[in-house]
């Protein structure tokens, strides 16, 4: 009799059991759900990228051609975004390609962005552009709008070329760099480079170097680069 007792208690403390562990399992899942849900509330996709890279080198092609290679030590897409872009917070190195895979230009800057659905790239900070065979472009923020097939900025400009030096305020040009016009010009310089590099100067003064950022002139004609660049000088 005490037997019999014993098991219909354990039988009936059995489905009590269960119960109470089916309970504590659902408190504890409602307690979990609560808790992600609470932390995805403060969670802003837009400000975080999809994807970071560090220390890339890579090709980016168009249409089954390759435009240019990137390297740069970090590379953040943001694609939750409303326009989705690419960021390059420390720095990039571009060289462009033409269709035969030779290098027409490289780009240096200290930060730069990639918008994607306007295929338009933003420049900042130092950038450095060097053109094949010996042109030098520096500015502080340059744009590469590849649809148009066009760069331009209305920064300061300091241009290079084997003959002269050319400064001012915004220049457009082609986008393998050709073909350029400074919009605003503050002068134009010529320089004897086989004779610097013997420490010698040209025309017995000194050669000048980088102008100072400073206010463009008000109404200061275009300069642009047809051949030679002293052929656009304005007539005195």
């Amino acid at each position: 009799m005490v037997l019999a007792e014993k098991d219909t208690l354990i039988r009936r403390s059995r489905p009590v059991g269960a119960l109470l562990a089916a309970v504590a399992l659902l408190a504890m899942s409602g307690c979990g759900d609560d808790a992600k849900v609470d932390v995805a509330s403060r969670i802003d996709s837009s400000k975080m990228p999809t994807m970071t890279t560090r220390d890339i080198s890579t090709l980016i092609s168009d249409s089954g051609v390759t435009q240019y290679r990137i390297v740069a030590p970090l590379w953040e897409v943001y694609d939750n975004v409303e326009h989705p872009y690419w960021r390059f917070p420390e720095g990039l190195y571009l060289r462009k390609f033409d269709r035969k895979m030779k290098v027409i230009a490289t780009i240096a800057a200290d930060s730069a962005i990639y918008f994607r659905d306007q295929n338009l790239w933003r420049l900042d900070g130092r950038v450095e552009v060097t053109k094949e065979p010996r042109e030098l472009f520096l500015s502080q923020q340059v744009f590469w709008d590849q649809n148009k097939g066009i760069v331009y900025s209305d920064s300061f400009i300091h241009i290079e070329n084997a003959t002269h030096m050319m400064e001012g305020y915004g220049f457009t040009a082609k986008q393998d760099f050709s073909g350029y016009r400074i919009n605003k010009p503050l002068g134009i310089f010529p320089v004897d480079r086989d004779n610097l590099k013997n420490g010698g100067s040209s025309g017995g003064g000194s050669s000048p170097g980088p102008m100072p950022m400073r206010p463009a002139p008000a109404h200061a004609p275009a300069l642009s680069t047809s051949g030679n660049p002293a052929d656009d000088l304005p007539a005195e």
